[in-house]
């Protein structure tokens, strides 16, 4: 029934430039405007819809319904100094063994394999160089040489990220932690270089992050970070979404804690790869299904206006709304703990959800009461 809404589809434009050099043609997309999804539709997950204004409580498993109006918390004031601080530093491509860069050309996308068009086959990405900046904020109070929890964001740096973690940790809602925020290499899906370190379905960006990152914030922020899997934590939203998620899934001995805001848990993945042949659409379809429950414990958030099949692919595999709802649909029957909240009025990765939401999921994903719990019961 999901897979079939998603495959109805929407119209859009697309400009094919065709050469004689390049085949398959590269392809200029117009993203159509996304239909709003009425979280009632048959089929998607059973929710507990909240009064407008309100967020679901940060001890309590399932699925909510946000209304409407989307007032931002007052934790996310960003009127004052904060308490912590915030050091910034870059990194370049020519210095990293994981992600030397790539680049798509501007105002191109892809073509559909003729054979499998659930494949998208990219001809204008090539290597190029970029450079990356890395925040990181550290609580007041840090004790140097003190091992201390930690939580890697992607899409960096995150003003509102700091602000949420600085205010709950000062009414002690939250341990006192490191944020690591990290910009991504440039780009956006297949081809790109943010493309290639969010969407692929492998451990390599999380043992990027371990080798060539926190090595670095330590360094340039004078902290030690904990190796304790309990006391770290990944974020983000869109394809630094379903990277969180995929982070700590390929290395549950590194991170047990994950909160995502339109989670891009579609087909998404270039290059192709057969053993995810559907990208991240194969958390819901085959791997969370079909493997043991992991010590993972999840916030996951998506908009009635979330996107829907922005690409020429067609492949029933591009619905956001459908994708987040297949995820609580899992989560659920494999015992996780996991807090899912449907937002009304909201488009995808949409700053007033954000606004409201951050403060009561960061104190949910840093509840104590997860470690497999759900999936021994």
């Amino acid at each position: 029934m999901l897979r079939l809404l998603c495959a109805l589809g929407f119209m859009w434009v697309v400009s094919v430039s065709a050469t004689a050099q390049t085949a398959p043609a590269a392809a200029i997309v117009v993203r159509p405007t996304p239909p709003t999804r009425d979280a009632r539709t048959p089929g998607y997950v059973s929710a507990k819809e909240l009064p407008d204004g309100m967020n679901a409580l940060s001890d309590q498993d399932g699925n909510f319904i946000l209304g409407p109006t989307h007032k931002p918390a007052a934790e996310m004031d960003a009127g004052g100094a904060m308490d912590g601080r915030v050091i910034e530093f870059t990194m370049n491509s020519a210095d990293s063994k994981f992600f030397p860069g790539i680049a798509r050309e501007p105002k191109t996308f892809g073509t559909p394999d003729a054979q499998h068009p659930e494949r998208l086959v990219v001809s204008t990405s090539h290597p190029a160089p970029y450079t990356r900046k890395v925040a990181a904020y550290v609580p007041k109070g840090y004790v140097g040489g003190t091992e201390a929890p930690f939580m890697v964001g992607a899409d960096g740096p995150d003003s509102l990220l700091f602000t949420a973690v600085d205010r709950l940790i000062q009414e002690h809602r939250l341990p006192a932690m490191i944020v690591i925020s990290i910009g991504n290499g440039s780009g956006d899906a297949q081809g790109s270089e943010r493309g290639l370190e969010y969407d692929t379905m492998s451990g390599r960006y999380a043992e990027f992050v371990e080798a060539e990152v926190l090595p670095r914030v330590e360094a340039e922020a004078h902290v030690k970070l904990t190796k304790d899997p309990e006391g770290r934590a990944t974020t983000g939203g869109s394809s630094g979404g379903s990277c969180a998620l995929i982070m700590a899934w390929y290395h549950p001995e590194l991170y047990h804690r994950v909160l995502t805001y339109s989670g891009t848990f579609v087909n998404q993945q270039w290059p192709y790869d057969e053993k995810t042949p559907h990208g991240a659409w194969e958390f819901h379809e085959h791997l969370i299904p079909n493997q043991p429950a992991k010590p993972l414990r999840i916030w996951m958030e998506v908009g009635d206006r979330d996107l829907f099949n922005p690409n020429v692919m067609r492949d029933g595999m591009h619905d956001w709304v459908v994708a987040n709802e297949e995820m609580a649909k899992v989560l659920a029957a494999k015992g996780y703990h996991y807090q899912f909240v449907f937002a009304r009025n909201a488009g995808h990765v949409d700053r007033a959800v954000r606004e409201q939401t951050l403060p009561e999921a960061l104190e949910y994903v840093w509840r104590g009461d997860h470690v497999g719990t759900a999936a021994k019961e």
